[in-house]
Protein backbone atom coordinates (compact mmCIF):
# COMPACT_ATOMS: atom_id res chain seq x y z
CA UNK A 1 0.00 0.00 0.00
CA UNK A 2 1.09 3.58 -1.01
CA UNK A 3 2.70 5.79 1.67
CA UNK A 4 0.37 8.63 2.09
CA UNK A 5 3.29 10.53 3.79
CA UNK A 6 5.46 10.25 0.58
CA UNK A 7 5.29 13.63 -0.99
CA UNK A 8 5.27 15.46 2.27
CA UNK A 9 9.16 13.90 2.54
CA UNK A 10 11.99 16.22 3.81
CA UNK A 11 14.07 18.34 1.18
CA UNK A 12 17.58 16.14 2.14
CA UNK A 13 15.50 13.06 1.32
CA UNK A 14 14.53 14.69 -1.83
CA UNK A 15 18.41 15.26 -2.70
CA UNK A 16 19.53 12.11 -1.73
CA UNK A 17 16.83 10.75 -4.64
CA UNK A 18 18.92 13.51 -7.25
CA UNK A 19 16.44 16.16 -6.39
CA UNK A 20 17.20 19.66 -7.47
CA UNK A 21 17.73 21.89 -4.35
CA UNK A 22 15.42 24.86 -4.52
CA UNK A 23 17.09 26.83 -2.73
CA UNK A 24 20.01 26.82 -5.24
CA UNK A 25 17.80 27.24 -8.65
CA UNK A 26 18.56 30.10 -10.73
CA UNK A 27 15.74 33.17 -10.00
CA UNK A 28 14.02 34.42 -12.67
CA UNK A 29 14.64 38.20 -12.96
CA UNK A 30 10.85 40.40 -12.42
CA UNK A 31 9.50 41.39 -15.78
CA UNK A 32 9.87 45.11 -15.85
CA UNK A 33 7.19 47.55 -15.79
CA UNK A 34 6.24 49.20 -19.25
CA UNK A 35 5.57 52.75 -19.10
CA UNK A 36 3.19 53.93 -21.59
CA UNK A 37 4.63 56.18 -24.37
CA UNK A 38 0.88 57.52 -25.59
CA UNK A 39 0.16 60.98 -25.25
CA UNK A 40 -2.01 62.34 -22.69
CA UNK A 41 -4.45 64.53 -23.49
CA UNK A 42 -7.05 66.57 -21.33
CA UNK A 43 -10.88 65.25 -21.50
CA UNK A 44 -12.96 67.10 -24.18
CA UNK A 45 -15.73 67.91 -21.57
CA UNK A 46 -12.60 70.51 -20.16
CA UNK A 47 -13.14 72.31 -23.21
CA UNK A 48 -16.64 73.96 -21.66
CA UNK A 49 -14.32 75.04 -19.32
CA UNK A 50 -11.63 78.00 -19.12
CA UNK A 51 -9.03 76.23 -17.08
CA UNK A 52 -5.39 77.04 -16.62
CA UNK A 53 -3.16 73.90 -17.30
CA UNK A 54 0.18 76.50 -17.74
CA UNK A 55 3.00 76.13 -15.75
CA UNK A 56 5.16 78.64 -13.90
CA UNK A 57 8.41 79.22 -11.87
CA UNK A 58 6.97 82.15 -10.61
CA UNK A 59 4.68 82.36 -7.50
CA UNK A 60 1.06 82.21 -7.99
CA UNK A 61 0.65 85.55 -6.46
CA UNK A 62 2.84 87.04 -9.40
CA UNK A 63 1.16 84.91 -12.12
CA UNK A 64 -2.42 86.40 -11.70
CA UNK A 65 -3.54 88.02 -15.37
CA UNK A 66 -6.57 90.38 -15.64
CA UNK A 67 -5.46 91.43 -19.03
CA UNK A 68 -8.68 89.62 -20.60
CA UNK A 69 -11.06 91.49 -18.48
CA UNK A 70 -12.78 94.86 -19.10
CA UNK A 71 -11.61 97.94 -17.64
CA UNK A 72 -15.02 97.95 -14.97
CA UNK A 73 -14.61 93.84 -14.84
CA UNK A 74 -10.55 94.57 -13.84
CA UNK A 75 -11.63 97.12 -11.26
CA UNK A 76 -13.98 95.24 -9.48
CA UNK A 77 -11.66 92.37 -9.20
CA UNK A 78 -9.07 93.84 -7.90
CA UNK A 79 -10.98 95.42 -5.29
CA UNK A 80 -13.10 92.08 -4.35
CA UNK A 81 -9.26 90.69 -4.09
CA UNK A 82 -7.35 92.78 -1.80
CA UNK A 83 -10.33 93.00 0.20
CA UNK A 84 -9.20 92.72 3.91
CA UNK A 85 -12.31 92.73 6.47
CA UNK A 86 -11.60 92.89 10.40
CA UNK A 87 -12.31 89.39 11.75
CA UNK A 88 -12.88 90.47 15.66
CA UNK A 89 -14.95 92.97 17.71
CA UNK A 90 -11.52 94.99 18.70
CA UNK A 91 -10.00 94.71 15.22
CA UNK A 92 -12.89 96.44 14.02
CA UNK A 93 -13.31 98.95 16.81
CA UNK A 94 -9.94 101.39 15.61
CA UNK A 95 -11.86 102.24 12.74
CA UNK A 96 -14.45 104.96 12.51
CA UNK A 97 -16.45 103.76 9.62
CA UNK A 98 -16.58 100.25 11.56
CA UNK A 99 -17.77 101.63 14.60
CA UNK A 100 -20.28 103.48 12.57
CA UNK A 101 -21.34 100.37 10.79
CA UNK A 102 -22.16 98.71 14.13
CA UNK A 103 -24.13 101.26 15.65
CA UNK A 104 -26.39 101.10 12.49
CA UNK A 105 -26.87 97.45 13.38
CA UNK A 106 -27.69 98.11 16.50
CA UNK A 107 -30.47 100.55 15.89
CA UNK A 108 -32.24 98.03 13.07
CA UNK A 109 -32.01 95.57 15.47
CA UNK A 110 -33.86 98.20 18.15
CA UNK A 111 -36.13 98.78 15.35
CA UNK A 112 -37.15 96.08 14.51
CA UNK A 113 -37.97 95.00 17.91
CA UNK A 114 -35.35 92.25 17.30
CA UNK A 115 -34.98 91.43 21.36
CA UNK A 116 -36.16 93.17 24.91
CA UNK A 117 -33.50 93.40 27.69
CA UNK A 118 -34.62 91.48 30.49
CA UNK A 119 -33.03 90.10 33.78
CA UNK A 120 -31.28 86.56 33.51
CA UNK A 121 -33.75 84.61 34.00
CA UNK A 122 -32.92 81.93 36.78
CA UNK A 123 -31.93 78.52 35.26
CA UNK A 124 -31.77 79.43 31.24
CA UNK A 125 -28.64 78.97 29.35
CA UNK A 126 -27.89 82.59 27.55
CA UNK A 127 -26.62 82.05 23.82
CA UNK A 128 -23.44 83.72 22.70
CA UNK A 129 -22.90 86.10 19.33
CA UNK A 130 -20.66 87.35 17.67
CA UNK A 131 -19.93 90.06 15.04
CA UNK A 132 -19.37 89.82 11.17
CA UNK A 133 -17.75 92.34 9.12
CA UNK A 134 -18.20 92.80 5.38
CA UNK A 135 -17.17 95.39 2.95
CA UNK A 136 -19.98 95.96 -0.21
CA UNK A 137 -18.57 97.00 -3.70
CA UNK A 138 -20.14 98.60 -6.16
CA UNK A 139 -20.22 96.96 -9.92
CA UNK A 140 -17.25 99.07 -10.52
CA UNK A 141 -15.55 97.74 -7.00
CA UNK A 142 -15.72 100.67 -5.57
CA UNK A 143 -16.45 100.85 -1.66
CA UNK A 144 -20.68 100.87 -1.32
CA UNK A 145 -20.81 100.82 2.17
CA UNK A 146 -19.07 99.22 5.59
CA UNK A 147 -21.64 96.21 7.05
CA UNK A 148 -21.48 94.79 10.46
CA UNK A 149 -23.40 92.06 11.33
CA UNK A 150 -24.89 90.26 14.65
CA UNK A 151 -24.85 86.61 14.44
CA UNK A 152 -26.17 84.61 17.21
CA UNK A 153 -24.36 81.36 18.29
CA UNK A 154 -26.33 79.13 17.34
CA UNK A 155 -24.14 75.98 17.84
CA UNK A 156 -24.90 76.96 21.88
CA UNK A 157 -28.64 76.10 21.14
CA UNK A 158 -30.48 72.99 22.92
CA UNK A 159 -32.50 71.07 20.13
CA UNK A 160 -35.99 70.99 21.38
CA UNK A 161 -36.02 73.62 23.82
CA UNK A 162 -33.96 76.48 21.67
CA UNK A 163 -35.24 75.20 18.67
CA UNK A 164 -37.14 72.74 16.44
CA UNK A 165 -37.21 72.14 12.97
CA UNK A 166 -34.09 74.02 10.97
CA UNK A 167 -34.50 72.45 7.52
CA UNK A 168 -34.43 75.55 4.37
CA UNK A 169 -33.58 74.60 1.45
CA UNK A 170 -30.95 77.15 -0.48
CA UNK A 171 -30.04 77.14 -4.58
CA UNK A 172 -28.51 74.39 -6.06
CA UNK A 173 -24.98 75.31 -7.93
CA UNK A 174 -26.66 73.12 -11.14
CA UNK A 175 -29.43 75.66 -11.07
CA UNK A 176 -27.52 78.75 -10.75
CA UNK A 177 -25.32 77.64 -13.80
CA UNK A 178 -28.26 76.13 -15.77
CA UNK A 179 -30.28 79.66 -15.12
CA UNK A 180 -26.68 81.87 -16.58
CA UNK A 181 -26.80 79.24 -19.29
CA UNK A 182 -30.26 80.03 -20.44
CA UNK A 183 -29.58 83.58 -19.87
CA UNK A 184 -26.68 83.57 -22.15
CA UNK A 185 -28.47 81.55 -25.00
CA UNK A 186 -31.67 83.71 -24.94
CA UNK A 187 -30.24 86.73 -24.21
CA UNK A 188 -32.16 87.19 -21.11
CA UNK A 189 -31.74 90.26 -18.78
CA UNK A 190 -29.70 89.34 -15.40
CA UNK A 191 -29.61 90.78 -12.29
CA UNK A 192 -29.53 90.60 -8.27
CA UNK A 193 -30.51 92.11 -5.54
CA UNK A 194 -30.46 91.62 -1.72
CA UNK A 195 -32.59 91.61 1.20
CA UNK A 196 -31.34 93.63 4.31
CA UNK A 197 -31.72 92.17 8.17
CA UNK A 198 -33.74 88.96 5.91
CA UNK A 199 -33.41 87.20 9.01
CA UNK A 200 -35.09 89.69 11.21
CA UNK A 201 -38.32 89.28 9.35
CA UNK A 202 -38.92 86.00 10.63
CA UNK A 203 -41.20 85.44 13.57
CA UNK A 204 -39.47 83.42 16.02
CA UNK A 205 -41.72 80.94 17.74
CA UNK A 206 -39.44 79.24 20.68
CA UNK A 207 -38.12 80.74 23.84
CA UNK A 208 -34.53 81.88 23.57
CA UNK A 209 -32.61 84.44 26.01
CA UNK A 210 -29.08 85.37 24.22
CA UNK A 211 -26.14 87.47 25.99
CA UNK A 212 -25.69 91.29 25.86
CA UNK A 213 -23.98 91.83 22.52
CA UNK A 214 -20.57 94.09 21.97
CA UNK A 215 -21.23 97.23 21.60
CA UNK A 216 -24.08 98.04 24.71
CA UNK A 217 -23.14 99.00 27.74
CA UNK A 218 -24.51 99.32 30.97
CA UNK A 219 -26.18 95.88 30.70
CA UNK A 220 -24.53 93.70 33.76
CA UNK A 221 -26.91 91.41 34.39
CA UNK A 222 -29.39 91.68 31.71
CA UNK A 223 -30.12 89.36 28.93
CA UNK A 224 -31.83 89.78 25.67
CA UNK A 225 -34.75 87.69 24.87
CA UNK A 226 -35.52 87.44 21.24
CA UNK A 227 -38.62 88.43 19.63
CA UNK A 228 -37.69 87.86 15.98
CA UNK A 229 -35.32 85.67 14.10
CA UNK A 230 -31.29 86.54 14.21
CA UNK A 231 -28.48 85.36 12.42
CA UNK A 232 -27.00 82.13 13.56
CA UNK A 233 -30.11 80.86 15.56
CA UNK A 234 -30.82 77.02 14.20
CA UNK A 235 -34.02 77.88 13.19
CA UNK A 236 -33.32 81.49 11.57
CA UNK A 237 -33.34 80.33 8.09
CA UNK A 238 -36.42 78.27 7.76
CA UNK A 239 -38.41 80.99 9.60
CA UNK A 240 -37.37 83.52 6.62
CA UNK A 241 -37.64 81.23 4.23
CA UNK A 242 -41.29 80.95 4.98
CA UNK A 243 -41.53 84.28 5.22
CA UNK A 244 -40.29 84.99 1.45
CA UNK A 245 -41.79 82.04 0.10
CA UNK A 246 -45.10 83.20 1.14
CA UNK A 247 -44.60 86.84 -0.66
CA UNK A 248 -43.51 85.19 -3.90
CA UNK A 249 -46.52 83.15 -4.23
CA UNK A 250 -49.22 85.43 -3.47
CA UNK A 251 -47.65 87.69 -6.00
CA UNK A 252 -48.13 84.86 -8.58
CA UNK A 253 -44.99 83.11 -8.51
CA UNK A 254 -44.76 78.98 -9.14
CA UNK A 255 -42.44 77.18 -6.93
CA UNK A 256 -40.01 74.55 -8.67
CA UNK A 257 -40.53 71.04 -7.48
CA UNK A 258 -37.11 70.16 -8.80
CA UNK A 259 -35.38 73.25 -6.39
CA UNK A 260 -37.24 74.93 -3.86
CA UNK A 261 -35.35 78.15 -4.44
CA UNK A 262 -36.57 78.41 -8.32
CA UNK A 263 -39.48 80.58 -8.53
CA UNK A 264 -41.31 81.61 -11.76
CA UNK A 265 -43.78 83.41 -12.92
CA UNK A 266 -44.89 83.75 -17.08
CA UNK A 267 -47.92 85.28 -18.17
CA UNK A 268 -48.52 87.56 -21.44
CA UNK A 269 -45.63 89.73 -21.08
CA UNK A 270 -42.93 87.07 -21.13
CA UNK A 271 -41.23 84.89 -18.06
CA UNK A 272 -39.35 86.21 -14.71
CA UNK A 273 -37.37 83.84 -12.72
CA UNK A 274 -36.15 84.25 -9.37
CA UNK A 275 -33.41 82.55 -7.43
CA UNK A 276 -33.19 82.51 -3.69
CA UNK A 277 -30.14 81.89 -1.80
CA UNK A 278 -30.95 82.92 1.70
CA UNK A 279 -31.04 86.62 1.41
CA UNK A 280 -29.63 87.38 -2.07
CA UNK A 281 -31.68 86.82 -5.19
CA UNK A 282 -31.01 86.46 -9.06
CA UNK A 283 -33.44 87.89 -10.97
CA UNK A 284 -33.50 86.65 -14.90
CA UNK A 285 -36.06 86.69 -17.09
CA UNK A 286 -36.69 87.92 -20.97
CA UNK A 287 -39.38 90.96 -19.65
CA UNK A 288 -37.58 93.82 -17.75
CA UNK A 289 -40.85 95.54 -16.94
CA UNK A 290 -42.22 92.08 -15.41
CA UNK A 291 -39.15 91.32 -13.54
CA UNK A 292 -39.12 95.62 -12.00
CA UNK A 293 -42.94 94.35 -11.00
CA UNK A 294 -41.41 91.80 -8.82
CA UNK A 295 -38.70 93.78 -7.65
CA UNK A 296 -41.17 96.83 -6.86
CA UNK A 297 -43.19 94.03 -4.80
CA UNK A 298 -40.34 92.98 -2.89
CA UNK A 299 -39.41 96.38 -1.75
CA UNK A 300 -42.50 96.67 -0.76
CA UNK A 301 -42.23 93.97 1.69
CA UNK A 302 -39.14 93.99 2.67
CA UNK A 303 -35.78 96.33 3.00
CA UNK A 304 -34.09 95.73 -0.07
CA UNK A 305 -30.50 96.75 -1.78
CA UNK A 306 -31.15 96.52 -6.09
CA UNK A 307 -27.71 95.46 -6.97
CA UNK A 308 -28.05 96.21 -10.36
CA UNK A 309 -26.59 93.87 -13.10
CA UNK A 310 -25.04 90.39 -11.94
CA UNK A 311 -21.08 90.21 -10.81
CA UNK A 312 -20.83 88.14 -7.32
CA UNK A 313 -22.76 85.57 -6.32
CA UNK A 314 -21.95 82.93 -3.47
CA UNK A 315 -17.69 83.35 -4.27
CA UNK A 316 -18.56 83.22 -8.13
CA UNK A 317 -17.64 86.09 -10.33
CA UNK A 318 -19.57 86.80 -13.29
CA UNK A 319 -18.41 88.87 -16.35
CA UNK A 320 -21.23 89.07 -19.29
CA UNK A 321 -20.09 90.16 -23.37
CA UNK A 322 -21.40 89.78 -26.20
CA UNK A 323 -19.98 86.32 -26.32
CA UNK A 324 -21.96 84.84 -23.31
CA UNK A 325 -21.27 84.70 -19.61
CA UNK A 326 -18.21 83.58 -18.10
CA UNK A 327 -17.73 82.57 -14.41
CA UNK A 328 -14.96 82.34 -12.18
CA UNK A 329 -13.69 82.06 -8.68
CA UNK A 330 -10.46 84.28 -8.34
CA UNK A 331 -10.98 85.66 -5.47
CA UNK A 332 -12.10 82.01 -3.55
CA UNK A 333 -8.81 80.35 -5.18
CA UNK A 334 -6.67 83.09 -3.85
CA UNK A 335 -8.35 83.16 -0.10
CA UNK A 336 -7.94 79.58 -0.10
CA UNK A 337 -4.00 79.47 -1.29
CA UNK A 338 -3.51 82.13 1.82
CA UNK A 339 -5.39 80.61 4.48
CA UNK A 340 -3.35 77.43 3.99
CA UNK A 341 -0.06 78.95 3.19
CA UNK A 342 0.38 78.36 0.05
CA UNK A 343 -0.26 82.10 -1.71
CA UNK A 344 3.60 81.81 -3.12
CA UNK A 345 3.18 78.23 -4.40
CA UNK A 346 3.81 77.84 -8.29
CA UNK A 347 0.99 77.08 -10.70
CA UNK A 348 1.65 73.18 -11.83
CA UNK A 349 0.52 71.62 -14.90
CA UNK A 350 -1.82 68.99 -12.80
CA UNK A 351 -3.89 68.95 -9.88
CA UNK A 352 -2.54 65.73 -8.48
CA UNK A 353 1.03 63.77 -8.88
CA UNK A 354 -0.14 60.86 -11.54
CA UNK A 355 2.69 59.02 -9.66
CA UNK A 356 1.24 58.89 -6.00
CA UNK A 357 -0.04 55.93 -4.50
CA UNK A 358 -2.39 56.37 -1.82
CA UNK A 359 -1.87 53.90 1.73
CA UNK A 360 -3.63 53.35 4.28
CA UNK A 361 -2.68 55.94 7.38
CA UNK A 362 -0.72 54.03 10.36
CA UNK A 363 -0.88 57.47 11.93
CA UNK A 364 -3.12 57.95 14.76
CA UNK A 365 -6.40 59.82 13.64
CA UNK A 366 -6.73 63.99 14.40
CA UNK A 367 -8.29 64.73 17.39
CA UNK A 368 -9.65 67.60 15.70
CA UNK A 369 -10.25 66.91 11.89
CA UNK A 370 -12.35 70.55 11.72
CA UNK A 371 -9.13 71.79 9.05
CA UNK A 372 -9.26 68.96 7.44
CA UNK A 373 -13.27 68.75 6.62
CA UNK A 374 -12.78 72.69 5.99
CA UNK A 375 -10.57 71.93 3.30
CA UNK A 376 -11.89 69.49 1.52
CA UNK A 377 -15.45 71.32 1.63
CA UNK A 378 -13.80 74.54 -0.01
CA UNK A 379 -11.74 72.54 -2.14
CA UNK A 380 -15.19 70.78 -3.54
CA UNK A 381 -17.09 73.99 -4.24
CA UNK A 382 -13.71 75.38 -6.25
CA UNK A 383 -14.87 72.45 -8.73
CA UNK A 384 -17.57 74.47 -10.00
CA UNK A 385 -16.03 76.00 -12.01
CA UNK A 386 -12.88 73.66 -11.94
CA UNK A 387 -14.00 70.42 -12.38
CA UNK A 388 -10.14 69.30 -13.56
CA UNK A 389 -9.63 69.22 -9.70
CA UNK A 390 -12.43 66.98 -8.61
CA UNK A 391 -10.89 63.60 -9.12
CA UNK A 392 -8.01 65.29 -6.47
CA UNK A 393 -10.46 66.58 -4.55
Amino acid sequence: MDDPTAEFQSEEEAEGEGGTDLAHQPTQSPIPLRKSDRTSHPPLWHQDYFVGTSQSKYPMSSYMNYSQLSQQQKHYSLAVTNLQDPQTFDEAMKEEWWREAVREELRALIANHTWDIVDCPVGKKLIGNKWIFKTKLLADGAIERYKARLVAQGFTQIPGIDFLDTFSPVAKINTIKILMAVAAVKDWHLSQMDISNAFLNGDLEEEVYMKIPQGIEGMEGKACRLRKSLYGLKQASRQWYAKLTEALISFGFTQSYSDYSLFTKKNDKGIAVVLVYVDDLIFSGDNEELIQEAKDFLSRQFKVRDLGKLKYFLGLEVARSSSGISITQRKYCLDLLNDTGFLNGKPSKTPSDMKTRLSQCSDEPYKDPHQYKSLIGRLGYLTTTRPDIAFAV
